[in-house]
């Protein structure tokens, strides 16, 4: 199972509930957790206001495609207007392949005025080949939210690593030189930079000769760093980066970036960005709606994994894929199918599409 999640100097745990009236906050909360930390405040989500039909309801009168899981909490009383889908895990099965039923979800939300976009760990050019197999125009947040682009190519956002920071990590990680890693957001070549490329690492060269077009070639990789990156990256086996994240969960200087690890433990493969310390697709998918004229409320988020948490803290609906991490479930948010059931379409036909359908 891919495990996700990230860190500052500590690992991700769930919010403890607040018990907290609406009379107290003067806002109602949502099965009694806070939405979004991202800003130093808590920001409670809002509860459908009277006249609320049930879920069941919705779902006998609205919808005639996928089973659906009993979802928790109520549906919003604002119109959905942005969507953002996490890729692996969530928009993709277990085999990766992107379902012909999330397809055309996401088509029709798009026809209806819904914007989408795909919140990824993924590279923007490592993401846009998913992106290809939409018929409909995609925003991209992509890099863990270091990097927004729109369909038309446009750079709206991004947040660097500082070049010095960027030197220190390779520094103090010299022990795992051979799966290191920086990234720079630049045309086609040398977006990925390396030190040594080896055929005979079938791991990692597996997915590097997908990408021979971006890599640059520099030893020692520390030379590589002539501006300010988007992010270091390892990978290697799972034991590997495990030593390697704990390095740099201590270094003095671990305020100044934030990690972001995802492992395959079946696989025994793992990877580990490092990125700004402010960095996160919670705060870009913000950054984004505010730019959009958007509440929080208009927006649906999809997820699986640890990496996804503040994208669901922020947004106002929350579904959580029945194969996300146990953290996840701990939050009480709206619940869909699996990846491999198509939960995205299933999500989307339930808060995005069935309200139009039914007036």
């Amino acid at each position: 199972m891919q495990r996700s999640y990230s860190l500052a100097s500590q690992a991700i745990r769930p919010t403890p509930p607040v018990q907290r009236s609406s009379a107290e906050s003067g806002i109602a909360l949502k099965r009694g957790y806070p939405s979004s930390n991202l800003f130093g405040m808590n920001i409670y989500a809002k509860q459908g206001e009277g006249g609320s039909r049930s879920i069941m309801e919705l779902r006998n009168d609205c919808y005639s495609g996928l089973s659906l899981l009993p979802l928790h909490g109520k549906l919003e009383t604002m119109p959905v207007r942005l969507i953002a889908l996490d890729i692996d895990g969530t928009l993709l099965d277990s085999r990766w392949q992107l379902s012909d039923a999330n397809r055309t979800a996401v088509a029709e939300a798009t026809r209806r005025g819904i914007e989408v976009a795909l919140a990824t760990g993924r590279r923007y050019d490592f993401a846009m080949p998913i992106a290809h197999q939409f018929a409909c125009p995609l925003t991209m947040i992509v890099n863990n939210g270091a990097l927004i682009r729109t369909a038309d190519g446009q750079t709206h956002l991004r947040h660097l690593l500082t070049r010095d920071v960027a030197r220190s990590v390779l520094e103090a990680t010299k022990p795992w030189r051979e799966g290191a890693a920086v990234i720079f957001d630049r045309p086609v070549a040398n977006q990925i930079m390396l030190e040594s490329l080896n055929p005979d690492d079938s791991i990692r060269y597996a997915y590097y000769k997908r990408n021979l077009e971006h890599i640059g070639i520099v030893s020692p990789l520390e030379n590589s760093v002539t501006e300010d990156p988007i992010q270091v990256m390892f990978s290697g086996t799972v034991s590997e980066m495990r030593a390697a994240e704990s390095v740099l969960r201590n270094a003095d200087f671990a305020t100044s970036y934030r990690l972001a690890v995802t492992l395959y433990e079946a696989k025994n493969f793992a990877m580990i960005d490092v990125l700004p310390a402010d960095c996160t697709k919670g705060r870009s998918l913000a950054e984004w709606a505010a730019h959009q004229g958007l509440h929080r409320d208009e927006i649906l988020a999809v997820g699986d994994n640890h990496n996804d948490l503040e994208m669901l803290q922020f947004a106002g609906i929350p579904v959580v894929m029945r194969n996300g991490v146990p953290e996840l479930k701990s939050f009480g948010w709206h619940e869909t199918l699996s990846n491999d059931e198509s939960g995205v379409a299933a999500a989307i036909e339930r808060f995005a599409l069935s309200e139009a359908t039914c007036a």
